[in-house]
């Protein structure tokens, strides 16, 4: 089956530009078919390449999990074809398929030689990104509600079993509902820094040292345990983000092969705000790729 016109117009990255040109584009791709399990890219690949399923059926997965199943006529990798930046699932062909391909720069020069139709297809990638974001912040939404609601849950249930007489079990449930309580309130998603939008700790003997990982309540910074000082239990410093600086404090958890994780205290109202600020705008920077 070879991808027509008409079938570039069902797909919203090319839906507003007009049909003379639509055929110029189609010559860009190349036809390619493609056996059940082939790999098209992993999780993690850097790949230029944008693709559209015109046949068979393409399954992304995430850490060997298969999450959707795509069906023609279906636009594959767009944002990171046009990005460049590392997949974030694994595309494998799960039935005998049809696939047409164009590496991202031959579709970008194209429309850098045809200004006229340049500006509908970005004003399209702009709304296909918009909605995306919309859709992840929906779906972030209910995620925080859910742990809302099960944090709630087993406060309850914490609650209930220290109402009644105690028993042999009553101290481990009430332990573990604890543990599960307090990594439901401090530890939150965790994300990577971006290029864009950095953040580093600066330490007290002057140093700074990058932030590789943080969450709410936890952060991962490059380097050694010992380039935090001599007390694992009493660390100290000062948590740089793009708008504020914040002073934050904590215990070093352990020394992981690409940092040090370091458990923080409970902070003020005013700076834990503003840290899950910080997080949920590297998440959805995260979503958009």
């Amino acid at each position: 089956m070879d991808l027509r016109a008409k079938d570039l117009r069902t797909i919203p990255l090319f839906q507003e530009i007009p049909e003379k040109h639509l055929d110029s584009i189609l010559e860009l791709f190349t036809r390619d078919k493609v056996a059940a399990g082939t790999v098209l890219f992993k999780a993690g690949d850097s790949d230029s390449r944008i693709r559209i399923l015109v046949d068979g059926e393409v399954t992304l997965s995430e850490e060997g999990q298969a999450t959707l199943r795509l069906q023609p006529i279906m636009l594959i990798g767009e944002l990171g074809g046009l990005t460049g930046t590392p997949r974030n699932t694994t595309a494998t062909v799960s039935k005998a398929a049809v696939v047409h391909t164009v590496d991202a720069k031959k579709l970008m020069s194209f429309f850098e030689k045809h200004a006229d139709i340049a500006f509908p297809f970005y004003r399209s990638l702009l709304s296909v990104v918009s909605e995306k974001v919309r859709r992840d912040k929906e779906r972030m939404d209910q995620m925080r509600r859910n742990i809302i609601r099960t944090q709630k849950a087993m406060k309850e249930l914490r609650d209930l079993v220290l109402s009644k007489p105690e028993t042999v079990i009553s101290k481990p449930v009430c332990d573990a509902l604890e543990e599960h309580i307090a990594k439901n309130r401090r530890a939150g998603y965790r994300v990577a820094p971006t290029q864009h939008f950095p953040s580093s700790v600066k330490l007290e003997n002057g140093s700074r040292l990058k932030v590789v990982e943080l969450s709410n309540g936890f952060l991962k910074l490059e380097g050694k345990a010992k380039d935090l000082g001599k007390d694992r239990s009493l660390w100290i410093g000062v948590l740089a983000l793009p708008t504020l600086e914040i002073a934050v404090s904590g215990a070093i958890e352990r020394e992981d092969s690409d940092g040090v994780v370091v458990r923080l205290d409970t902070l003020v109202d005013e700076y834990q705000a503003a840290l899950e600020d910080y997080v949920t705008r590297v998440q959805l920077m995260d979503f958009v790729v």
